[in-house]
């Protein structure tokens, strides 16, 4: 009788202690394991249409969707890396020659005679001089890091295979892992359906308030930067790109050293040219576009959204970008039941 007192506690503790155990054994993929459930959901269309195509063969259908999603996002990724790596050794082999600190120093010098004095000048050969020293211990901090970076990429390969891997089962066997889980939870059904729409709902709006947005704003930048004569236009639109996925700070990151740089060479024109482009052509999207397309598929104010994503990225690096919010869209779809049951079991 005591035995069978004492057997659910020791399922437990050993269910518990298995959880843990494998909860570690998982925890260094966790992100591409999660990157991969998110980029399913993205593809699910697609990858219904082409099982429709080849019939019933979702082997086939999981392999040719992610080969079509692979080629179509890598295309680009390549060509625009190629342009971005030789802008990058062109702005690298500025900062490493012996010039790099008479060019600056002309160009503080410059800036306070445009400013009409507002800048002392001995402030401004002070901060010239010390350019020179800055450059070569931030050329001196990659030479050291060298090995870091490489293992960076060698982790950032294993990575990569994973995700692949994790996407391709997820695609062909996605439905049948969710009703597996929708079976082994101890929520009603209805409940487990309404977490998943919440959270396709939340990653579907992510990638296109997100990825889209960040996107378009890059490919703005660039032509800003073209027209109004910043020298690396794409290097530049890159990295707003990449700046962009930080709702509310976004492209002005690299707007306003621009503006800042050309007004102060004394190209005042182009300045404001650039000003304008920026709170146009780029700031409207950010402002208007992007926070109607995350909010509304999320239904979660754009301030806790703004708040996920920064907290993301400092948890889970980049990828937080996705799982920022992604983990509050959860929280939310979870409170949203335990408030609907709350009154049943008063």
């Amino acid at each position: 009788m005591q035995r069978e007192q004492l057997r659910p506690y020791f399922l437990l503790i050993v269910l518990l202690g298995a959880v843990v155990i494998t909860a570690f054994i998982f925890a260094p993929f966790l992100k591409p394991l999660a990157l991969a459930a998110i980029f399913a959901v993205v593809l699910q269309g697609l990858y219904d249409s082409v099982a429709r195509a080849v019939g019933a063969r979702p082997g086939i259908a999981a392999f040719v969707t992610i080969l079509i999603s692979t080629i179509v996002f890598l295309l680009p990724v390549v060509l625009v890396g190629s342009l971005v790596a030789n802008e990058a050794r062109a702005v690298y082999g500025s900062l490493e020659s012996e010039s790099v600190q008479n060019i600056v120093a002309s160009t503080i010098l410059r800036s306070t005679e445009n400013v009409g004095g507002l800048v002392p000048a001995e402030f401004a050969r002070a901060l010239s001089t010390d350019v020179d020293t800055y450059t070569k211990s931030a050329l001196q901090w990659l030479v050291a890091h060298g090995a870091s970076i490489v293992s960076g990429i060698s982790s950032t390969l294993l990575s990569l295979g994973i995700f692949f891997i994790a996407l391709y089962y997820l695609l062909r066997d996605g439905k049948r892992m969710r009703q597996t889980l929708i079976k082994l939870s101890p929520l009603d059904d209805c409940d487990d359906e309404g977490v998943f729409l919440r959270l396709e709902r939340s990653i579907n709006s992510i990638i296109k308030g997100n990825l889209v947005i960040a996107l378009i704003q890059g490919v703005l930048t660039a032509i800003g930067f073209s027209l109004f004569g910043v020298a690396h236009a794409v290097l530049w639109g890159t990295a707003a790109a990449m700046a962009a996925l930080v709702p509310g700070v976004g492209t002005s990151l690299i707007f306003i050293p621009a503006v800042a740089y050309l007004f102060f060479i004394g190209t005042t024109i182009p300045a404001a040219g650039l000003l304008v482009w920026g709170l146009l052509a780029v700031g409207l999207i950010d402002n208007l576009l992007g926070p109607r397309l995350i909010g509304r598929g999320m239904q979660i104010h754009p301030l806790l959204v703004l708040l996920s994503v920064l907290g993301g990225l400092f948890l889970f690096g980049p990828a937080g970008v996705f799982l920022g919010p992604l983990s509050l869209a959860f929280l939310f779809a979870v409170l949203s039941i335990y408030v609907a049951d709350s009154p049943r079991g008063v």
